[in-house]
């Protein structure tokens, strides 16, 4: 075994990249960073009736949305069967394995009386001294597992973990088919690939005292293994599609940033003193396993958004005007191919970003200052567009026409002057003008959003909501 630290990710393409094992996976490349190692990208694509090419293709869009850039492959299991049947013909010289000539139907007879008669459900080890092959069937091969004693696994995470070996079964390592099996092939690829520290998720805990016996038989140094606890919905039951998105692409169609999505992932069961908000860097720094709790994280899709206004608000507004482009031409506020002026654009972030969770909430919030029309809220139009506020509208749309110099500091001169001509308060004419421009009672500071505006479309604003209430009148 290498002395450098080698790690992998390893996902079954049955499935789009999902939190729990994206979470695996940056675990695995935060290791190897922190360490200075190799990261593998593995797919274990040898379920050929579940695995699919729009799988694999997801998991790898997923990995680099996250920015879990790989040192080696991606490898494909299904690439490499010629290596799985020379390690099964090593064990079967070595007496390690055996071929077992039992078909599909006597083994589930055996299993039922296996179960009516409470004993384990466990292979009865009859083809094990099989003197020579039955000549009319093709067998499969079985690993010669041991039959007392325990093993032990050390865990990174959860400290030492027993198995009883009676308990552990002499398990198919090739089908008579000759295809290979989920627990050889994991083990011989990572004896192949030299991995030295295989960090998954628990629900591959008890498939480990089975792979520490291949390990072994192979001659293999064991691996250090870290298994980390699974993810709970908020109700603390297990994470699932009824709890909201959890592929991790459909994270990036709802506007999440993924440096964002990735401190997120991070906090799900590691922790570094009180902090919460963590650039890529310092999470490589940080990161340790002895540290990751034993205890299931439990998924929170407000902290996740709470995080994520956090990186849209810190996010340099040049990099956020690249990200929101895509959501603009999606969510059709701006057409395929149209232009906008970035420093402009830019400017119009710049007064929004505070208010954004979300990069989908960011696109529609620049709506009003991209549109040529806008649409009032009903009631936000009723309280504040009537007779009482027409002849402010009135007032402020003829000093703007006259104003040469469209900027914000002008633009509060005349507002304070018309304050003064009507004694009144600030937010008696800027709460009119806000609904005129934008549509809604609530917006950023009401000088710069009509700056940003612009003159023209400004006074155009003005004498449709004028018109409006003429109308309401």
């Amino acid at each position: 075994m290498s002395d450098k630290v080698r790690v992998r990710f390893a996902p079954s393409p049955t499935g789009h990249l999902h939190l729990g094992g994206a979470r695996t996976a940056l675990f695995n490349w935060l290791y190897a960073k922190h360490n200075k190692g190799t990261f593998i990208l593995r797919i274990e694509d040898t379920d050929r009736t579940r695995s699919t090419e729009e799988y694999i293709d997801n998991i790898i869009e997923g990995m680099k949305w996250l920015g879990l850039d790989w040192d080696e492959g991606p490898y494909r299991q299904t690439d490499r069967f010629s290596i799985y049947k020379d390690y099964a013909d090593k064990l079967i010289k070595e007496g390690k394995a055996y071929y077992c000539y039992c078909s599909s139907e006597e083994l589930e007879k055996r299993r039922q009386e296996a179960l009516a008669q409470g004993k384990p459900l466990k292979y009865d080890g009859r083809c094990r001294n099989l003197r020579g092959p039955i000549f009319d069937r093709i067998p499969a091969i079985r690993f010669m597992m041991s039959q007392e004693g325990e093993t032990v696994v050390n865990d990174l995470i959860r400290g030492q973990v027993a198995f009883d070996d009676a308990q552990l079964d002499d398990l198919i390592i090739m089908r008579s088919d000759g295809t290979p099996t989920y627990n050889f092939v994991v083990v011989v690829d990572d004896v192949d690939m030299q991995i030295t520290h295989v960090i998954r998720g628990d629900d591959h805990l008890n498939n480990t005292p089975k792979q520490i016996h291949i390990y072994k038989a192979l001659g293999y140094k064991i691996p250090a293994f870290a298994h980390l606890p699974m993810i709970l919905g908020p109700d603390k039951t297990r994470l699932s599609k009824r709890h909201g998105a959890t592929a991790v692409t459909s994270y990036k169609e709802m506007g999440y940033l993924s440096d964002a999505f990735v401190n997120y992932l991070v906090r799900l069961g590691w922790a570094h003193g009180d902090q919460e908000v963590f650039t890529r860097d310092e999470i490589v720094e940080f990161f340790s396993l002895e540290v990751v709790g034993k205890s299931a994280a439990v998924f929170n899709p407000e902290k996740l958004s709470w995080l994520n206004s956090q990186y849209i608000k810190n996010s340099p507004t040049e990099k956020l005007v690249e990200l929101v482009m895509p959501f603009l031409i999606r969510e059709k506020i701006i057409k395929e191919g149209q232009t906008l002026d970035k420093d402009w654009l830019s400017k119009a972030i710049d007064t929004l970003k505070e208010r954004s969770r979300t990069l989908v909430e960011l696109a529609h919030s620049l709506h009003f200052y991209i549109a040529e029309d806008i649409e009032y809220d009903e009631k936000a139009r009723g309280k504040f567009l009537n007779g009482k506020s027409l002849s402010y509208l009135i007032d402020i749309r003829d000093a703007f026409k006259s104003l040469d110099n469209f900027i914000a500091p002008e633009l509060e001169k005349v507002f304070m002057s018309l304050v003064e001509k009507y004694n009144i308060k600030l937010g008696n004419l800027a709460q009119p003008v806000r609904v005129a421009i934008t549509g809604k009672a609530e917006s950023p500071g009401i000088f710069e959003v009509l700056e940003i505006v612009g003159k023209e479309k400004t006074i155009r604003r003005l004498e449709e909501a004028i018109k409006t209430i003429g109308i309401i009148k």
